[in-house]
């Protein structure tokens, strides 16, 4: 029973893995359809968030199974309410890269992005796309270093959401209305799927530490300014 019990722990976390990589390749393909118009991409996106969603309804109902039947404490409680928490970051991500193709879809054969901001664009879903399967290489690794470093990357992220807007906001936006709220649309697509990516790294931490990772930061940074000094 208890050999069972934990390839039943095992499966939760092959499943998270197995949805960050989706999600992972599904932003990558959204952003190709978002810039190329490419309406046959964006449908295929579309459909296959539905795997995505899919594989969190399996997961919860193999968590809420475990916690009836098995009542789990300590480190495995843990393991199982972090996991749920880890799959609705995923979905969400899924939606948002979904997000993305639904705008191509509804722009084509138009193309959402201007040509001046294609490349910012482009690089918002690369760095998405990167930090997703860093958040999978967490998932496995568990890595706590490794978890800690998404947020110092998300930083990036951050960085081309505010240069998006700048461009936005400059007097010599020339592309209207409708194409300033698509591009804003995108931008916050881009960087909530990135803050997902890192909330699901913080939660390998507190699964591996039972700390949360913004403690450890605090404690590790001022280490870090003494040396410095």
């Amino acid at each position: 029973m208890r050999d069972a019990y934990h390839e039943e722990l095992d499966s939760i976390g092959d499943s998270l893995v197995e949805m960050a990589r989706l999600v992972g390749s599904a932003i990558g393909r959204a952003t190709t359809a978002i810039l190329d118009s490419d309406l046959k991409l964006a449908e295929a996106v579309i459909e296959a968030d539905q795997k995505v969603d899919d594989l969190q309804h399996e997961l919860e109902a193999r968590a809420i199974t475990l916690l009836a039947r098995q009542q789990p404490v300590a480190t495995d409680l843990r393991i199982v309410v972090t996991s749920l928490r880890m799959s609705a970051d995923l979905e969400r991500s899924g939606d948002l890269a979904q997000h993305v193709a639904k705008l191509a879809r509804l722009r084509y054969p138009e193309r959402a992005v201007p040509h001046d901001l294609h490349a910012t664009i482009l690089e918002m879903g690369q760095l998405a796309q990167r930090l997703m399967a860093k958040a999978a290489e967490v998932i496995i690794t568990k890595d706590v270093d490794l978890a800690l470093q998404l947020e110092q990357d998300d930083d990036a992220m951050d960085l081309l959401h505010r240069g998006l807007f700048q461009h936005l906001m400059d007097d010599r936006w020339k592309h209207g209305i409708e194409t300033a709220v698509d591009v804003t649309l995108l931008g916050r697509y881009y960087e909530r799927c990135a803050d997902h990516a890192v909330a699901v790294a913080k939660r390998v931490v507190y699964l591996v530490t039972g700390e949360h990772a913004d403690d450890l930061q605090s404690d590790i940074q001022p280490a870090t300014q003494v040396e410095g000094t």
